[in-house]
């Protein structure tokens, strides 16, 4: 079991949505610091002030931040190091569902290259192994990464797949046993975040059924909170092992760890490369 007390947290997209909601249940679990991280600058002071009035002045500071970025990311990285001395836990949330041919390739570096970018520069500062003292870092995948759906934005789709199979690989025991860094993947559901309404493709069969989706929720409200998905990763920290894998769906919290694996198996069976493993 582990706790957020006390802990030097790192939220990615961090000033509205899902990320919000992390940042605030963190500092209701008593983490000592959160840095917020995002491009929307006025959401970002006003969610800083917010906190500053419930938790305290510099319990969580808003950071203007692209993070596809290095020099941007890795510069808040180490202001945060220089004071606090060290990073216990970092949640890659920044994501965007944007398929239209002008910000795809943009899509593909925020979901899955900053993410990995972000990742590999938290086991460097973390890891036991080079003078750490260990840590969390939470990748955000989503449902789309682990259904095959379609119509429907592929590209999005394809990066949370990404960002799945390579947070559960660097967080396997044969890894985590070198570096004590545990690596979890949150898959988040429908949820009522702007990324949902703001989601459009290259196609218009796509951008059709999205906004299908959009209208069913406006009468049926078929999509979970914010705050669930965020309780969701405050649990995944609190009880998952490292590698292991959660989804938050229809309000419904779950570690999914042995799907993932049991899938993975059968799509490596007939592979020379799992017979070697085996």
């Amino acid at each position: 079991m582990f706790n957020l007390s006390d802990k030097v947290a790192i939220v990615t997209g961090g000033a509205n949505g899902i990320g919000a909601e992390i940042v605030k249940e963190f500092l209701n679990e008593g983490v000592k610091y959160v840095a917020i991280l995002d491009i929307n600058d006025e959401a970002g002071k006003a969610l800083e002030k917010e906190l500053a009035v419930k938790h305290g002045e510099g319990k969580g500071k808003f950071f203007i931040c692209d993070v596809t970025n290095d020099e941007q990311l890795f510069g808040i990285f180490d202001e945060v190091m220089k004071e606090f001395g060290a990073i216990d836990v970092i949640v890659n949330n920044a994501g965007i569902a944007r398929d239209t041919l002008e910000l795809y390739k943009k899509e593909i570096e925020i979901n899955f290259t900053a993410t990995v970018t972000s990742t590999l520069k938290a086991v460097e500062l973390m890891r036991v192994d080079k003078g750490g003292r260990g840590g969390t870092v939470i990748n955000i995948s989503s449902v789309a990464g682990i259904t095959q759906l379609s119509p429907s934005v592929f590209v999005y789709g394809a990066t949370k797949s990404a960002v799945l199979h390579f947070s559960c690989c660097i967080g396997k025991e044969a890894y985590y046993r070198y570096t004590n860094v545990r690596v979890i993947t949150m898959c988040f559901g429908l949820t009522d975040t702007e990324i949902v309404t703001n989601m459009n493709s290259f196609d218009d069969i796509v951008n059709e059924r999205i906004e299908q989706l959009v209208g069913l929720h406006h009468h049926q409200k078929i999509l979970q909170s914010s705050n669930i998905a965020a309780k969701g990763v405050v649990q995944a920290y609190n009880t998952g092992s490292s590698g292991s894998t959660w989804l938050v769906d229809n309000s419904k919290i779950i570690d999914i760890t042995e799907n993932v694996d049991e899938s993975y198996k059968i799509m490596s069976k007939k592979t020379v490369l799992s017979e070697i493993l085996s």
